[in-house]
């Protein structure tokens, strides 16, 4: 029989109560609910229409469909069933950002440990169990392990080691201490993470508003603006965009999460300094953060719409391909509006 190569991605089989997973919708009852698979458990799910919006819902279909991925909460978990019962209405925006965060460091993970597994014909949870898992509880997650182990796997994986008992020469049962994990294994475990982990562009994003009631006050908005995109740099440039008066966008891309909150609070620090010295004012409404990819995908639905607007409006462009600072500095409306 072969080994298998399906497993959950966590040592605990079911998922705490009021936490967020991901999962993918399997199938539609058209009158109650869907049926969906929990990704990061491989095992199934119940969303209960009643749960799907706080909204009234017109088409259920417009909320839930086959083959969608996203984040529920979990509301209820019947283990000796092996179902678990959730919600759509309860994820908050934040819940959703780090669960989609987990679950793509998650995925990756699993990712390399499944084709190790299928490489050397082993089993997927045992490796999981020798690997995998203790490395969770060690670093907090797999993947920033595997991060560590690009670079020096020796101190990373030599401290894993698994109990075992053996049968002596007198025929007496021994227990023993040895390496989690064969030379073997370990061998192509570290040419599979070396080989697929590589830098993940982490998107940082900031939401402000920004006012300026002075005669040139759309002037000195685009001043501050530049003063923003100023404060980036090579490895973490800012650009900022108006979505729709008084709100604006400050992102940028980088490696380094903790650099790209650094910076964008330098940017909107130079922003405000610029801003207010001309009696506006720069009020955060979304500090610093990383960005899930549904929130990039909605951002770049935004910028796009906004660019085909103003192009059909004024026929010119004042930003880049990549989302900068655009507006026209001959707005009327804008001016009238005193921002």
């Amino acid at each position: 029989m072969a080994p298998s190569l399906d497993c959950r991605m966590y040592e605990q089989k079911f998922p705490e109560i009021d936490t967020p997973v991901m999962v993918q919708v399997k199938s539609i009852n058209p009158d109650t609910c869907a049926y969906v698979l929990l990704l990061e458990y491989n095992i199934e799910g119940m969303l209960s229409f009643t749960e799907l919006s706080r909204r009234r819902i017109r088409s259920v279909l417009s909320l839930v469909r086959v083959g969608r991925v996203e984040p529920l909460m979990v509301l209820h978990v019947d283990p000796e069933k092996g179902f678990v019962n959730l919600s759509k209405r309860r994820v908050s925006e934040d819940d959703a950002s780090k669960c989609e965060e987990k679950f793509n460091k998650s995925k990756h993970v699993h990712s390399i440990m499944r084709h190790v597994a299928d490489t050397l014909d082993i089993d997927l949870e045992e490796l999981y169990t020798h690997v995998g898992w203790p490395l969770y509880k060690q670093y907090g997650h797999a993947f920033d392990a595997f991060k560590l182990i690009v670079s020096d796997p020796d101190s990373v994986l030599d401290p894993l080691t698994r109990i075992v008992e053996e049968i002596s020469a007198d025929g007496e049962k021994v227990t023993k201490v040895v390496p989690a994990i064969s030379d073997e294994v370990k061998k192509v475990l570290v040419q599979n993470i070396k080989r697929r982990m590589i830098p993940q562009v982490l998107k940082i994003r900031a939401d402000i508003e920004m006012k300026c009631f002075e005669l040139d006050g759309v002037i000195h908005i685009k001043n501050a603006m530049r003063k923003a995109e100023a404060a980036g740099n090579k490895d973490c440039p800012v650009k900022i965009a108006l979505v729709g008066s008084p709100l604006y966008v400050l992102n940028t891309q980088t490696f380094d999460k903790e650099q790209g909150i650094e910076t964008l609070n330098r940017a909107i620090a130079a922003c405000t300094e610029e801003i207010e010295q001309h009696k506006g004012r720069l009020i955060v409404k979304t500090a610093p953060r990383l960005m899930s990819d549904r929130e990039d995908k909605v951002f770049a639905e935004q910028i796009a719409q906004l660019n085909l607007a103003d192009d059909d409006a004024s026929g010119g462009d004042d930003t880049d391909d990549d989302g900068g600072m655009k507006f026209n500095e001959n707005d009327d409306s804008r001016m009238e509006d005193g921002y």
